[in-house]
């Protein structure tokens, strides 16, 4: 197979212009498989040498083209643009048809190259882009009519030569850098890089970096090789410039090609180097009295540095001019100034005027070349404003003590406040709580408490301990009120005399004595211990003696029976009160448990049975409960009679045959009215009436008629039920006035004589006008509605 050159098969950049040339297989020498190919017409070895085959079966075969790349440039404008044309030595009468296959032919990208099936020739369709597809591989085919493959598919490889089509890119638009403020020349800032798609062996992409401006990017340098920028003088101040804007370029083709540029932002950071300083020496603020966290106002600062930054930010501390640390200073993150407030409240009387003298920094640590502040110290004079103050009770709670029973009037103590504004108590007024006792006082001038009724008795309170609350005012604007607590202690005094208990005891005759107790309302220590004594003219037949209890003990043998002694008991109190009494003391003879025996017993209850009031009082009772018995059994026969009173029981006639209760139609076995049906089911439930009674009147049956004879008995078992129902029956034939127990109630039954007919007439249409209808508005409410439907 032959190759005619076309104008794109020299070397890059050589084939464009020239003319196709023929290349004879004749015009290189054979050389053996593998070998080394001589030097081509145009010095390179990339033309076209033969292959040896190996040899089949020690038979000679046919040696093929090794065609080299073939080279076309990206952007080719002209098209169909020629490449090269095959040709097959093995041509035969009939002709040859050439093909090509592979990637831009009939694989994606198609349509790329085309080949002329009758000469060979291989034509670019399209324009090519190198960045997209650096080369291509086809395949060759030499077929005759017949579609026999005249030689073996040689391989045909088209190169894509670059063009500077394509800029150079950063790789972002704006780079960001920092550097610190006096930075040394040298100091890396950042790096700017960028790329290019062309091809990296070529010129096309190597490119060059510059800084374009402005004239304040002097202060920078940038390596125009690899993008970095770096300082280029030391004289870098926050103050003075803080931020450097700088447009960068990168050009290829050595920065002789295309160009591209982007920006570079460079931020100055900030060091401590400006001290803050006040912006006055002085400051005058007003506090309020007795406030709590009031902000008294700000002291201003000026700082160069960064705002918001810690080099910026103030710090505040009070030196000296508070010693009970009432003030407290802190920064304001907006103005940087020092607000100033109370942390403790302050008292006008105690202390008027103040001097704070207040130093500020930085929260950051200075700088070593930062100058020294000139206004670093400044004096806040501090004025605390009068108040009117609530007055005050010096001793709070208070605490008194008062007699139980104490008369009104009774002084109990006095409790007043003081003015901390005027220290005049004479300007206040006092006056106790609304849920304070009545019995208290208070006098509104002088704070003086006294008993305004009898004191209640120490009991009523809790523990002894009455507490109240006292309002002390005063006249200022606005009038201000204090609250005291006072806690009185009711004192028990002793006004009661103790009591025996019992005073009706038993005394066994075989016994030890008879142990004495006695009460007493009063409390401790005017109560117990108790002390008791006997009349002078008992003290021969009686003794008692005190060693832990009081004992009561008869000298000698005492006669069984009620003995009064008359006994005299004293408490402990001061001043002791006693009281004489008789104790009505029975002796008897007792049994092994301690109880009298049955004489003796008897003794006692003679002695010690009921009065007569007690008696009378007892009979009484028991006369009032029979008299309300029988009033309460009158009442209830009344009822009863009531209701065996029928509604027509008053009048003579029977009204039977005219009067129909149709709404009545019963309730089964549980309508209990018109008939008993629980005799049906139990008779024995019902025991038979008395022979002198009368038997129950049945409530359908006029009073005008006589009642006929009751059965002769009740069934006595569920079997007699038959013969008492035929007994029933037989009573209720004889009766002219009623229907038998048996008689089934016809309740759709009309009556005779009806003027309005069958109730179906209502419905009919025909008989509509020889009806009239008037007479309905005289059945009542509920036949209304029909008249004025029906009616003329």
């Amino acid at each position: 197979m032959q190759l005619l050159a076309g104008g794109g098969g020299g070397r890059r950049g050589e084939g464009a212009g020239q003319r196709p040339r023929l290349l004879p297989m004749t015009a290189f020498p054979f050389w053996p498989a593998g070998s080394i190919c001589p030097d081509g017409p145009w010095g390179r070895k990339e033309v076209f040498c033969w292959e040896r085959k190996p040899a089949l079966n020690g038979k000679r075969v046919k040696r093929a083209w090794v065609i080299p790349p073939i080279s076309v440039s990206e952007n080719q404008k002209r098209i169909p643009h020629f490449l090269v044309q095959i040709k097959s030595d093995q041509e035969r009468p009939g002709g040859v048809i050439y093909s090509i296959r592979g990637p831009g032919v009939d694989e994606e990208p198609k349509d790329v190259f085309s080949i002329d099936k009758l000469t060979g020739k291989v034509y670019l369709n399209t324009m090519l882009d190198r960045e997209k597809h650096e080369r291509f591989r086809l395949k060759a085919f030499a077929l005759d009519l017949g579609g026999t493959t005249l030689e073996d598919p040689t391989d045909l490889e088209i190169v894509v030569m670059d063009q500077n089509d394509n800029r150079p890119l950063f790789r972002q638009a704006v780079f960001t850098g920092h550097v610190v403020e006096g930075a040394a020349p040298g100091t890396y800032v950042m790096k700017a890089e960028a790329t290019d798609a062309d091809d990296p062996e070529t010129d096309n992409a190597v490119l060059r970096y510059s800084i374009l401006g402005p004239e304040s990017g002097a202060a920078f340098a940038i390596d125009e090789l690899t993008g970095e920028v770096r300082t280029a003088q030391a004289e870098f101040d926050r103050e003075v410039v803080g931020v450097y804007n700088l447009t960068l370029q990168v050009a290829d083709m050595s920065g002789g090609g295309l160009a591209t540029t982007a920006t570079a932002v460079i931020l100055v950071d900030d060091i401590n180097d400006n001290p803050p300083e006040f912006t006055e020496k002085e400051f005058s603020m007003e506090a309020p009295e007795n406030e709590h966290g009031a902000v008294l106002g700000s002291i201003a600062v000026q700082d160069r540095d960064l705002p918001g930054s810690p080099n910026w930010l103030a710090k505040f501390t009070i030196l000296e001019g508070d010693p009970e640390g009432a003030f407290a200073i802190r920064t304001d993150p907006l103005t940087n100034g020092g607000v100033i407030s109370v942390v403790k409240a302050l008292d006008h009387e105690e202390q008027s005027h103040f001097e704070l003298l207040v130093s500020v920094q930085n929260q950051a640590p200075l700088d070593p070349s930062a100058p020294k502040a000139a206004r670093a110290l400044a004096t806040v004079r501090v004025q605390v404003q009068d108040a009117n103050e609530p007055p005050l009770f010096p001793e709070n709670p208070w605490r008194g003590s008062v007699n139980e029973g104490a008369p009104p009037g009774t002084e109990i103590g006095l409790f007043r406040a003081t003015d901390p504004d005027t220290q005049q108590a004479q300007l206040l007024r006092y006056a106790p709580a609304p849920d304070t006792a009545g019995w208290l006082h208070v006098n509104p001038d002088s704070g003086l408490l006294l008993a305004r009724q009898t004191v209640p008795a120490r009991s009523t309170f809790r523990h002894g301990w009455y507490t109240a609350r006292i309002l002390a005012s005063d006249d200022g604007t606005p009038p201000l009120t204090a609250t005291g607590t006072l806690s009185i202690e009711v004192l028990e005094v002793n006004d009661h005399a103790p009591r025996l208990l019992p005073a009706s005891p038993v005394l066994c005759s075989q016994g030890d004595g008879l142990v004495l107790s006695a009460t007493d309302e009063d409390l401790s220590p005017h109560a117990e211990p108790f002390h008791f004594s006997l009349a002078a003219e008992l003290a021969h037949n009686w003794t008692v003696r005190r060693s832990t209890h009081a004992l009561l003990r008869p000298q000698g043998e005492a006669a069984e029976g009620l003995h009064v002694l008359p006994l005299l008991v004293r408490d402990s109190g001061t001043p002791p009160q006693a009281r004489e009494q008789l104790l009505n003391l029975t002796v008897c003879a007792c049994d092994a448990g301690g109880s009298c025996r049955a004489r003796a017993a008897a003794v006692a209850g003679a002695g010690a049975g009921l009065s007569f009031s007690a008696l009378m009082i007892a009979l009484g009772s028991a006369a009032l409960l029979l008299l309300l018995a029988l009033l309460v059994a009158a009442l209830e026969r009344s009822r009863r009679r009531a209701q065996r009173k029928g509604l027509l029981g008053a009048s003579l006639d029977d009204l039977r045959d005219n009067v129909f209760n149709y709404d009545e139609q019963g309730g089964g076995e549980d309508d209990q009215e018109a008939y008993d049906l629980n005799q049906l089911r139990n008779p024995d439930r019902f025991p038979p009436p008395s022979p002198r009674g009368k038997p129950p009147r049945r409530r359908d049956a006029p009073h005008s008629y006589a009642l006929p004879e009751p059965p002769r008995r009740l069934p006595a078992c569920p079997a007699d039920i038959e013969e008492f129902i035929h007994e029933g029956l037989e009573v209720a034939d004889r009766d002219p006035s009623v229907p038998p127990y048996d008689t089934a109630l016809i309740f759709d039954y009309e009556g005779d004589g009806s003027a309005g007919g069958s109730l179906s007439s209502i419905l009919s249409t025909e008989a509509d006008e020889d009806q009239h209808y008037d007479y309905l508005q005289e059945w009542g409410p509920r036949f209304r509605r029909l008249a004025e439907l029906y009616g003329q």
